[in-house]
């Protein structure tokens, strides 16, 4: 997508006839165009960089020409309707024969998607084959080539993963669900029926946008919204160039109340490979009215005029996809307005009558000039002219022969191998040799602005776990000692989470600190750790993983991925992280996964693995022991009520607190006389001391306050405390010595050349996130 012109390169182009021809070229196209102050600025501003490269090229100074980049998309999934043939080749010419400057039309080939949504048998190979099938009817169809690119979204979106979905996830990142919901118009579904793979599409759909820099959207009304989504993207993201929305008419299904063509209503529409004769059935038998009909739905005013839509109360699914009032809706006019006359000097023939316009047509027939019959026979016989050299085509050009061979034996083979039904693809890393099998998995937290020492404190418990014995007992605090741990550092995750405002620093930052502060509370079980980066997990194979992250939100609804406590308007991103969490996790394949069991993501994540596991991959993968467990808890403070009365950092401790917290922040910890239900030094206590290396917490007190006591269980020191047996003043102090050595151990470790450097890195996006907040 290209930069706004400055006001210098704007002025030295004045407007021309030629540049007001092309404006008005290009904005016909569309039933509406969002903006086209923003098209002339666009031609403007090609304009100079043309004169920048003529005067280049006189000057023999090496350069290039930019051109508009105007952008579709399909997926080859079987069938071309005559809107998508003739109507769009005529598009693609107009648009592409500019005056004044190059544009070329960019059209992105879903051979990805059509492979997700498993067209074809789930065959690429034959997916590509019918791509490349619809390319020679576009070429049979006039259109010329010479100024279009064809992008195969398989080999484009595999070579840049790491650019394509990085953008996806920014995108996801800013929207809620409330916004994505109101897209879902271009999947055909209502809101409620809505799966959650079905929330990705518009994402990636917006993502395709900007992954091609395309100057131009021009798409159907039925793409409208995820279109002006992309424009919403740029006002977010603070992108001052927003893609221009060029959005082409939708044509009437040949049937009473049909708002589009369908393709899988071979009666709802013309198609290009369909015979003289098919043409002649269809259009003598389409709906046809000359006068207004009480047929439902047929009479609902369709003006549209919000250019955003979100706050829109209409189910998205049931909005018109036309932007113009017509109470008629009558398909055959349709099929003359925007088939037959979009071709340049094009006229209409009805009962040896020649018109030369629409309006001339139209008024002739809603008059009783013209019947029904001849305004039909007129339809056929213009079809047929513009459909035959299609047909000649397929039949005179070997390669196009081959091809519609090909296909037309796919639609025979309708049913899918066994071996294709069966097959669930997904990210294997076993298979690629980057993780043991039979492992023991457990996910970090999402990254925060201050590490705190609860989350190292939560992790390790998680990395420790116990699994059960043939028995049924807990055979030790730790995994078997042959039982490979994993360690996974969702770093995408955290992306479209949020986390860290998504700054890739801060998000590396924290986990770079957070493994530091691990391998300084227990360097022996980390010896055991393999750490795995998302990332690079996900790089490893990106085709695969997101296809398996896609196949996660088929199989479930929205409202189940969401699960009861996420509203709407919160960010979809969180649901896109939830489907991400059950593919690496079933691409890991592990024997044990442990997590946190008061953490609603959590819970929600877990059913969600058990339910994909026992529907989808019980005959390949054995579903892991799922543990959910509490962890020690060693909040400073009670939870207080209003987030005004929290104090900085008075809550936990941090990873980076110097050693002198360790005394000055427990002085301040809640430690109520008696009170056991919730006491911070105890549970420190706990964590540190009786069950850290010294394995117990010694309490040096006077002889007179009763003398030193050893304490080498818990529940011991608990039943003092509960009786006054144990004074709050002196627990505290015993174990504020205890942690000024936990936090000495820390600061030694975090000093090391990587910790050192990701602390001020996150020093320094603590810096800007508080600039922002002012």
């Amino acid at each position: 997508m290209s930069k706004e012109p400055s006001a210098a390169a704007s002025a030295v182009v004045a407007w021309t006839n030629d540049l007001q021809a092309d404006f008005e070229q290009i904005v016909r196209v569309g039933e509406e165009c969002i903006s086209e102050h923003e098209v002339k600025a666009l031609l403007t501003k090609k304009q100079a960089n043309a004169t920048q490269v003529e005067a280049a090229a006189a000057a023999t100074t090496p350069s290039s020409s930019c051109p508009i980049i105007l952008y579709d998309g399909f997926e080859p999934s079987g069938r071309m309707h005559i809107a998508q043939g003739v109507f769009k080749a005529m598009n693609v010419n107009r648009l592409t024969s500019l005056h004044t400057c190059d544009a070329r039309f960019v059209f992105w080939v879903a051979d990805w998607f059509a492979l997700m949504n498993d067209k074809m048998g789930g065959s690429l190979e034959k997916i590509q084959t019918v791509g490349h099938y619809l390319i020679q009817v576009w070429k049979a169809a006039g259109m010329n080539l010479a100024k279009v690119d064809f992008k195969w979204a398989s080999i484009e979106i595999t070579q840049h993963a790491n650019i394509y979905w990085p953008m996806m996830l920014d995108i996801a990142r800013r929207f809620n669900v409330t916004r994505i919901k109101k897209c879902c118009q271009i999947m055909g579904r209502l809101e409620g029926t809505l799966s959650a793979a079905q929330v990705l599409y518009p994402l990636m759909q917006c993502t395709d946008v900007f992954f091609l820099k395309a100057d131009v959207c021009q798409l159907g009304v039925d793409q409208r919204k995820v279109n002006m989504l992309a424009r919403e993207y740029c006002e977010a993201a603070g992108r001052k160039v927003k893609p221009i929305i060029l959005s082409h008419h939708m044509l009437y299904g040949l049937k009473a109340g049909q708002e589009k063509m369908s393709k899988s209503d071979p009666n709802s529409a013309v198609f290009m490979e369909d015979s003289a004769d098919d043409v002649e059935r269809k259009i003598l038998s389409a709906y046809c009215p000359s006068r207004l009909e009480t047929l439902e739905g047929v009479e609902r005013d369709t003006t549209v005029t919000d250019t955003t839509d979100h706050n829109d109360v209409e189910d998205a699914g049931k909005a018109s996809m036309h932007l113009t009032v017509d109470n008629l809706k009558n398909p055959c006019l349709d099929y003359i307005h925007h088939i037959i006359f979009s071709a340049p000097n094009a006229t209409f023939t009805a009962d040896e009558i020649v018109y030369k316009d629409y309006a001339s047509v139209e008024a002739a027939f809603l008059s009783g000039d013209m019947s029904e019959d001849s305004l039909k026979r007129g339809l056929i016989d213009a079809l047929n002219h513009l459909l035959e050299p299609v047909r000649s085509h397929f039949i005179n050009d070997p390669e196009a022969k081959r091809l519609l061979e090909c296909v037309q034996q796919y639609k025979k083979d309708s049913v899918t191998t066994v071996t294709e039904q069966q097959t669930v693809r997904r990210l294997d890393l076993v298979k690629l040799g980057k993780v043991a099998p039979d492992s023991h998995l457990v996910f970090a937290p999402l990254p925060t602005a201050s590490p705190s020492l609860q989350d190292s404190v939560h992790l390790i418990a998680l990395l420790k776990h116990g699994t059960e014995s043939e028995n049924g007992n807990d055979t030790a605090n730790t995994p078997d000692s042959q039982t490979p741990i994993i360690l996974f550092l969702s770093d995408w995750s955290a992306r479209v989470c949020n986390a860290c405002q998504a700054d890739v620093k801060a998000i590396t930052a924290y986990y770079t600190i957070l493994l530091a502060s691990l391998k300084a509370l227990d360097a022996g079980l980390m010896s055991r750790v393999q750490v795995v980066w998302q990332s690079e997990a996900i790089l490893a194979d990106p085709s695969n993983y997101w296809i398996s992250v896609i196949n996660v939100g088929r199989h479930f609804s929205l409202n189940k991925v969401m699960g009861a406590q996420m509203q709407d308007s919160e960010c979809v991103g969180l649901v896109i992280a939830r489907l991400m969490r059950v593919a690496d996790v079933v691409g890991i394949a592990p024997k044990i996964l442990v997590m946190l069991d008061h953490d609603a993501d959590s819970i929600v994540v877990t059913e969600l693995v058990e339910d994909f596991y026992n529907d989808k991959l019980a005959k390949e993968l054995t579903l892991p022991v799922v543990a959910l467990t509490m962890g020690a808890i060693i909040r400073l403070q009670a939870e207080r009520e209003s987030e005004a009365l929290v104090l900085e950092n008075d809550e936990y401790y941090i990873l980076d607190d110097p050693k002198v917290h360790g005394k000055s922040k427990l002085k301040k910890a809640f430690c109520e006389p008696g009170n056991i239900s919730f006491c911070p030094p105890i549970q420190l206590s706990s964590v540190f001391a009786i069950n850290g290396a010294a394995k117990q917490l010694v309490v040096s007190r006077s002889p007179d306050n009763g003398g030193d006591v050893v304490y080498q269980n818990v529940q011991a020191l608990e039943s003092d405390f509960c009786s006054g047996a144990l004074h709050p003043g002196d627990l505290k102090a015993s174990v504020a010595t205890v942690m000024v050595a936990v936090l000495e151990q820390l600061s030694t470790e975090l000093k090391q050349a990587d910790a050192a450097k990701a602390a001020k890195d996150l020093k320094a996006y603590q810096k800007k996130a508080a600039k922002s907040k002012k």
